[in-house]
């Protein structure tokens, strides 16, 4: 039944790679490796690119090579290359069709290969999937919360479904590398990957890199766990479930003027050297995907320089109430209340609150 599985999986069909990096994984890697052997799809082959641990990692790899149904590579790096550098590299070296990135403390559902690879045998012009994931914790006990109630909202959902995905992906990332997939024809177009845009790595470069060039579908339900714990180097960094719950609140109420300061002015110096990166690449080397970055690249700038003077403005009320009522009519006159905090409702608790 095995070799019936493995003749099927390769006949008419994308030849499927795993892209997996590993950075002192040991903990969690025995798990993640056993979600790619259920697969109802297996893989065709799993390249390992490991950034010289200091634990088990390698070891592990190497004997679950000896059992795996399907070819592993390990590849352990000479010096350490940091998580973007490794991925390209890993990239580079899978000989798929369709390249999967898998992070090293994750869980995969059994039916993600097989769910994904329908959706790009059903259109030859989708270039990149990508997939909602459920938050854990480092027990792989239930968060709460899915990833995309942070990292790609409702309205986010509706602008791509009418095919504004590229803005979306300007304005901010909403691909997580770990629930991503794409064609390796298209690692031309985003190859080599930048590692000197602030607060950008691999994942959002590619995805943004492939909405230039091809559709990117995505698919609304959980493909994976997704595990965040003290020790990973990317993720929600999110522990307990309290914190996600106040996490929440906070995101509901928009009411993150005390660090918005920094954050935006972050957000500008990031849209700043992406534009500056872009202009020059080939992807935008035509007059309508110029006019395109130049006026969005514009409009969230300034977005962002507004946000910041509405959380200094906050931020920086005075204590007395009557003092206040200035600094808040100027920020109702502006509209910022309505577009960056929760309107009247917010006001009026910056004007009654204790100072």
């Amino acid at each position: 039944m095995n070799l019936f599985k493995r003749a099927t999986n390769r006949i008419g069909m994308n030849k499927i790679s795993i892209a997996l990096c590993t950075y002192n994984g040991a903990k969690f890697l025995e798990e993640q490796l056993a979600s790619f052997s259920r697969q109802t799809r297996l893989p065709d082959e799993l390249i390992v690119c490991d950034d010289r641990s200091s634990d088990a990692t390698v070891e592990i790899i190497e004997e679950f090579g000896r059992v795996a149904r399907f070819p592993v590579t390990i590849h352990v790096n000479k010096t350490n290359l940091g998580s973007t550098k490794n991925f390209e590299q890993a990239i580079s070296l899978c000989t798929g069709d369709l390249i999967f990135l898998a992070d090293q403390d994750d869980v995969w559902f059994p039916n993600k290969l097989e769910r994904f690879a329908a959706e790009f045998e059903r259109s030859e012009k989708i270039g990149m999937v990508f997939s909602d994931a459920a938050l854990v914790d480092e027990n792989l006990e239930p968060l709460g919360h899915n990833l995309w109630d942070i990292s790609f909202t409702a309205e986010e959902r509706r602008k791509a479904q009418r095919g504004r995905m590229l803005e979306v992906l300007l304005r901010r990332n909403v691909v997580t590398g770990a629930t991503m997939a794409f064609r390796a024809s298209l690692r031309r177009v985003f190859s080599p990957i930048p590692s000197d845009i602030p607060n950008t790595i691999h994942d959002a470069w590619i995805a943004l890199m492939i909405s230039t060039n091809a559709e990117i579908s995505f698919i609304e339900e959980n493909c994976m766990l997704y595990r965040q714990h003290a020790a990973q180097q990317l993720g929600i960094d999110w522990k307990y479930k309290e914190k996600i719950k106040e996490r929440m609140k906070r995101l509901a109420r928009r009411e993150r003027y005390a660090d918005g300061v920094g954050r935006e002015e972050k957000e500008i110096a990031r849209l700043r050297k992406l534009a500056d990166i872009l202009k020059f690449h080939p992807q935008f080397q035509n007059e309508e995907a110029e006019a395109l970055l130049d006026g969005l690249s514009t409009s969230f700038i300034e977005e962002s320089r507004q946000k910041a003077r509405h959380y200094e403005a906050r931020k920086n009320l005075p204590s007395n109430r009557l003092r206040r009522i200035p600094p808040i009519i100027k920020e109702l006159w502006t509209n910022r209340y309505r577009r960056f905090s929760k309107g009247f409702l917010s006001a009026g608790k910056d004007l009654l609150e204790k100072g």
